[in-house]
């Protein structure tokens, strides 16, 4: 099997999203933005308009507002090229995937990396299997993740239910992930919301972060 075509979609609206389980509040002082894949190899598979314009406006938009308040941006991408060892399973679901070629491995442009923000090599579904994303996350004092980018179902569902099992908040955004299909996008934002993370919009994000309530106390 390989990544199928995507067609066009809408992103999901607050009418749309399920209700969390829990009650997390995002903090400027606890998260770390996670931008999932964001690869060239990746977004090629979607059309060139919804939801790919819709992904990237938001996951830029947070960027921004975690840029400007120091909150650490961090990515992952797959290297490319991998051997038989290296791909392991994958390449039963997923055949050989990308290759090398900066056309597959860079990051969309609107999203490329500063020099100060890490990128952690993906080496399967959970941004945490053998990155140090964790350790990251440790060592920058951080219990929070701001997970966004593709593919929902995959990578970023596993993700944020890999963080709920080291005592990592995620908030798996719900309009900056996209899919494979609309079904999927929901399934992944259904299971997050009853088994793993809060799954807020952008902009409860955004306001989250610049609210007076996320100011620590004591």
């Amino acid at each position: 099997m390989s990544i199928p075509p995507i067609g066009a979609y809408p992103m999901p609206t607050t009418n749309d999203v399920p209700r969390s389980m829990v009650d997390w509040n995002v903090s400027q002082y606890r998260a770390v933005l996670l931008i999932h894949d964001m690869q060239n190899y990746f977004l090629a598979k979607f059309p060139g308009d919804s939801p790919t314009l819709d992904l990237v406006r938001n996951i830029a938009r947070l960027r921004e507002c975690c840029a400007d308040l120091g909150i650490p941006v961090a990515y992952t991408a797959q290297p490319g090229g991998m051997n038989s060892k290296q791909r392991g399973l994958l390449k039963d679901f997923w055949g050989p995937g990308m290759t090398v070629d900066s056309a597959d491995r860079e990051i969309v442009a609107e999203l490329a990396p500063a020099d100060h923000e890490r990128v952690f090599t993906k080496w399967r579904y959970s941004a945490f299997h053998n990155s140090g994303l964790l350790d990251y996350l440790r060592d920058c004092g951080r219990d929070q993740l701001i997970v966004c980018g593709v593919y929902a179902h995959v990578g970023c569902l596993i993700t944020a239910c890999d963080a709920f099992s080291h005592d990592i908040q995620p908030f798996l955004v719900c309009d900056a992930v996209a899919d494979f299909s609309p079904e999927e996008h929901r399934m992944a934002v259904s299971y997050a919301a009853q088994r793993c993370a809060a799954v807020p919009t952008t902009d409860q994000v955004l306001a989250a972060l610049t609210s007076t309530a996320s100011v620590p106390t004591g």
